[in-house]
This record gives structure tokens, sequence and C-alpha cells, in this order.
């Protein structure tokens, strides 16, 4: 295969003719790849479709059997382990459907960790990991350890370490699956929101089309291939065709002419006046949304 340039300038990510294969089994099939700085990527398809081996190839995770990965200038698959492992340390961050925090660890310490690991101050780590856990509203259970977290604490706490230490591609795969749909919902605005505030570039990959719904961008992949990308954006609503005339200047419609011989239908109820409606009664009170349900189960 001959060698590919590197990638354009405004691409982070990018990949091309990967192939991965399992026990025999093919879990990429020549998938190729851009990814463009800043953008929020959704990688969708049922599951075992490849979405997290595409996203293990890209993050240096995995190595591909053939096929190239590169991010920025830096061939990622060509790069030795301890020097791919530094980059994704430095410049990566991960979260999945597991919060995978360190049992022995409080909350603040599982934030701070990757930034200690950087070399980072243990005082200015700290500060960073309480202001990330106040913005994903986990704050009071700096203390705590993971096992006195419920899975939607975890999983925001999970996301706080992934953004404290200010990646430039956060990798998150599917991180909402084990969530319900009021904490998925606030966890994908704040990981968007978070992303697009720190030009943050996001590969996100799920199987249901709400989260995609999210992404600036949406790839498919089946059974180990790249769908044909397909326009998805919503067409505008048509808008009303201006008036060609005032309504003085319409033609006046005659007056109908009765019908000749015409008898009433005996025993038939007049019709209502059409632009009054009966009065409908008073409407009970709507009972008020669960304040749990509709926040998200984040307090501690």
């Amino acid at each position: 295969m001959p060698r590919m340039t590197a990638p354009p300038d405004n691409d982070v990510l990018w990949a091309r003719a990967l192939v991965k294969t399992y026990r025999g089994a093919p879990a990429l099939r020549g998938v190729s790849l851009g990814v463009r700085e800043g953008e929020v990527l959704a990688v969708t398809g049922p599951r075992g479709a490849g979405k997290t081996t595409l996203l293990g190839c890209l993050a240096g995770r995995t190595r591909p059997d053939s096929g190239e990965v590169w991010f920025g200038d830096a061939e990622l698959h060509a790069l030795p382990s301890a020097v791919r492992d530094r980059l994704r340390l430095d410049r990566f961050a991960w979260i999945g459907g597991e919060a995978g925090l360190v049992p022995e660890l409080t909350v603040r310490e599982n934030t701070a960790l990757p930034l200690l690991l950087k070399g980072v101050p243990r005082r200015t780590a700290r500060t960073t990991a309480q202001e990330w856990l106040e913005r994903l509203e986990v704050a009071d259970c700096a203390r705590r350890r993971p096992a006195r977290l419920n899975r939607p604490q975890a999983q925001r706490v999970a996301l706080a370490r992934a953004l404290a230490g200010a990646p430039e591609v956060l990798f998150a795969d599917e991180p909402t699956a084990p969530l319900h749909l009021a904490d998925r919902v606030q966890l994908l605005r704040t990981l968007t929101a978070a992303a697009r505030t720190h030009r943050i570039t996001v590969l996100l990959a799920t199987h249901d089309p709400d989260v995609a719904a999210h992404a600036d961008r949406v790839v498919e992949l089946v059974d180990g291939f790249r769908a044909p990308d397909t326009d998805t954006a919503t067409p505008a609503a048509p808008s009303s065709p201006p008036a060609s005339s005032s309504a003085s200047d319409a033609e006046p419609v005659p007056d109908a002419e009765p019908v000749p011989g015409a008898e009433p239908v005996p025993g038939a109820e007049p019709v209502p006046d059409a632009g009054h409606v009966p009065d409908a009664g008073p409407v009970a009170d709507a009972e008020p949304a669960d304040p749990v349900a509709a926040k998200g189960s984040s307090s501690c």
C-alpha cells in the first residue's frame, strides 16, 4: 500500500483503509474517515458493526491489521507503544459505558488523576478537578468513593475526569448506554457544550439515533463497512407565499343561489356556529413533573 500524505490541516484525525480482524471475524473492512478539528462526530450502527473497534484504532488503543491512522502529522499506527501511550495520556481522553473509576480513590482524586499523571501540581489538579465536578453537578460527591455513587453520578464523574485533562480529542464509546433518558440528555448536553466551548474534537459511538442527533455529523458502520453518506439535513420549512393583493382588492363572491324546491330535512339539528367554541369547563391542574426525573440523578 502506498504511503499516504499527512491529512488536511483542518482534520485532526485521519484514517485510511482500516482493517481489523478478531479470531477470523472481520471487525473493520477498509474503513476510511476524516475528523475535523472541534467537530462532534457520531459513529452509528447496530451492535457489532465495528464502532468500538474503529474508535480504538483512532485512539491508539487498538492496532489495525492494516491501514493508516494519522493524528495531525503523526503516524499513530506506526508509533512505538510507549510513544503512543504518552500521546494518549497527553492529548486524548476516553469515556465508555462503564465509568471505570479507581475504587480506592475518592471522586475528586479520580477526577484529578489524569492531571497528576501529566505532572500537574497537586493543588492545581485538585482545583481543576473540583471545577469540573461542579460543572457536572456532582461536587457534593467529591469525598465519596465510587462504591457510594449511583450509575448516573459515576458517569458524570467519568466525564469530569475525561474533560479535566483538557484533551484535544475525546472518544466516547456508548457513554449514555446505562443511563435513563433524563440523565442521558443532561450528560450529552454537558459533553457537547464543553466540546464546543473548549474546541475539543469528539468521536461519539452510539446505536441510538437520539444520541447521534447531538452530533455535528454522522457516519454509519454496517458489518465493518462504512455505509454511503446520506444527506440527513432537515429541509427548511417552505415560507408562506406573499399575498399578491390586499383583501380589499379581492373580487366579491356572489351570493349562492338557493336550490329550487329543496325541502328542509325533518328532525335535523341546527348546525352550531363554527366560530363559537362551547365552554369546555375548567382544566384539572397538571401534575408537576418529577424533579428528579427532570434534572437527572445528580444529587449526592
